[in-house]
């Protein structure tokens, strides 16, 4: 019994001497700063968004919803034909008009039904929402970088940021008479845009005339933040 308890004294000793042991050769932490730095880059608004609807309400549901799909069909007809505009359906509502005795009595249906044009040839998408006009309204229309002009600037930006930051942990490290090494790296971008050009059906012409286009451009931001660790 005594032969057991001097060998667990003894292990307990050997394991805290090998602790001390391990803990004696790790080296002292790095001191570390924390920084960011950001950049940004134009893209240009070259892609014409457009979002049209039809609305109609009436006594009976299905005779509104008849009447709407009717006029989405004729004018996905017409936007089709317009090879430089690509086209699709959009959001599609019903909803109950309810009367004003207070029992809940619904006296009509109400449908609104949209489409949704973009295209990066502003003439082109102009003439179309001019032409649409005639029998839809015009929720709104602008301006914005297409998938392509948005990734440009965006790897333009990153590229940008990357040296602001580089910049920034030299002359930090600089400064404190250190080297540095990156311990940790945050990348990620945001659109700084601008108000866009939009046109309510109201502020529209009712003949079909071409809608005004301007393009101008957006600014897309990419910020970099991370971790320095400072070494003599």
């Amino acid at each position: 019994m005594r032969s057991t308890s001097a060998r667990l004294a003894v292990l307990t000793v050997l394991s805290a001497l090998h602790v001390g042991a391990a803990s004696a050769a790790e080296p002292p932490a790095l001191p570390t700063v924390e920084l960011a730095a950001e950049a940004s880059a134009a893209a240009p608004n070259d892609l014409a968004v457009a979002v049209l609807y039809a609305e109609r309400n009436g006594p009976s549901a299905a005779a509104v919803a008849r009447e709407v799909n009717r006029d989405i069909a004729t004018a996905l007809e017409t936007a089709r034909a317009e090879a430089a505009v690509k086209s699709q359906t959009g959001n599609v509502s019903t909803w109950p008009i309810y009367g004003r005795d207070g029992r809940g009595r619904i006296e009509a249906w109400r449908m609104r039904s949209e489409i949704r044009l973009e295209s990066t040839d502003a003439g082109a998408m102009s003439e179309l929402v001019g032409k649409l006009q005639t029998s839809l309204a015009l929720a709104q229309v602008s301006m914005e970088p297409a998938p392509e002009s948005r990734r440009k600037a965006v790897a333009e930006a990153t590229v940008g940021a990357l040296h602001a930051f580089e910049a920034r942990a030299k002359l930090i490290a600089d400064t404190l008479g250190r080297r540095y090494r990156i311990a940790h790296l945050a990348v990620g971008d945001h659109g700084l845009q601008p108000p866009m050009p939009r046109m309510r059906a109201a502020a529209m012409a009712a003949e079909a005339a071409p809608a005004p286009l301007e393009g101008g451009e957006s600014r897309v931001a990419v910020h970099v933040s991370g971790r320095i660790e400072l070494v003599d």
